[in-house]
């Protein structure tokens, strides 16, 4: 199966009301593990990098790394997209590599230039089938070069944002943020703003950025062979669970598959001090991952969501729909 748009699977996730995972991936097994977990629960996936992964891996590199899931997971409709895109020459790179999908972070410009990016950004992508998401708002924490301080989205600009910019996918900020360190007191988010958001524009799909829920296993695990992150802290499941009744149709999950890496390599290491073989402690740190993905998949109502007819819609056809209106 063909690399599919984000467009076409969050019009399915929309339709019947779940959220798609989106998982970020820097390396072999990183993908490796997602790609088993999208398979083993029949389920729409998302594979998404970031500016520091493509820094990281090198773009070809990467490409080549997602071309090879495509080949090997033909059963699975995998959405590739770009994570917190800064211009338009990122776009235009990733997308001449085979991106379905772009996220163009605008968010610490004012309205008018987040507006102005945003739509150069559809303007380039919708006529080559892409889809894009923009952000409206600003997640706090700091993640690789991503990086700010919190401000909520204004549901009072939703509807002007969507309409003037065109995108498919809207990036809020209700109170979650990047990294492991979500929250200094309880965990809360805005659920209020996800359900006016969603009300105001309801044929573009939600989208909630910094949603790893950190669980405390991992912490354990990581401080238990030596780490140090008793105070790191996520957004628990059943708040996720409440945000997807609200409207969210896309959960962006990175730190969550990072911890398990770490974990599973502490442990593997501590444990068993002779092994110098880096395929032993990434193999069970793969499997981790493939374990930590299913579980996010169900929790986010997507196992078992790809239709038995289900046909991928090409960029051509795609983006005629979007010339169409």
């Amino acid at each position: 199966m063909p690399l599919v748009t984000l467009r076409q699977v969050l019009d399915e996730a929309q339709k019947r009301e779940f959220a798609v995972g989106a998982f970020n991936f820097n390396n072999m097994e990183q993908l490796q593990g997602v790609m088993q977990a999208f398979k083993n629960t029949r389920c729409f996936g998302i594979i998404q990098a970031s500016r520091g992964a493509l820094k990281y891996t090198n773009h070809d590199f990467l490409h080549h790394l997602a071309l090879a899931a495509v080949e090997l997971f033909p059963d699975v409709p995998i959405v590739l997209h770009l994570d917190h895109g800064d211009s338009l020459d990122t776009v235009k790179k990733v997308i001449s590599l085979g991106f379905t999908s772009v996220m163009i972070d605008g968010s610490r410009l004012s309205f008018e230039e987040n507006v102005a990016l945003t739509r150069s950004v559809v303007d380039f992508a919708h006529p080559r089938g892409v889809s894009v998401e923009g952000e409206l708002g600003v997640l706090g924490g700091i993640e690789e070069d991503v990086e700010g301080k919190s401000a909520f989205t204004d549901p009072d600009q939703v509807e002007e944002f969507v309409a003037k910019t065109g995108v498919d996918a809207l990036a809020v900020a209700v109170g979650t943020s990047h990294g492991a360190y979500k929250f200094s007191a309880e965990p809360r988010i805005r659920q209020d703003l996800i359900q006016e958001t969603h009300r105001r524009v309801p044929d573009c799909a939600v989208v909630l950025h910094g949603a790893s829920s950190v669980p405390s296993s991992l912490i354990e695990e990581i401080d238990r062979y030596g780490g140090s992150m008793s105070k790191a802290k996520g957004v628990p499941i059943k708040m996720l669970q409440e945000a997807i009744k609200r409207g969210i149709r896309k959960i962006n999950v990175d730190t969550d598959v990072r911890l398990a890496v770490t974990a599973t390599i502490r442990r593997v290491l501590n444990e068993r001090p002779d092994v110098f073989d880096p395929r032993e402690y990434l193999g069970e740190a793969r499997k981790r991952i493939t374990s930590i993905v299913e579980e996010k998949t169900r929790a986010f109502g997507g196992a078992n969501r790809v239709p038995e007819d289900f046909q991928p819609i090409s960029l051509k056809d795609q983006a005629a729909r979007y010339s169409r209106g």
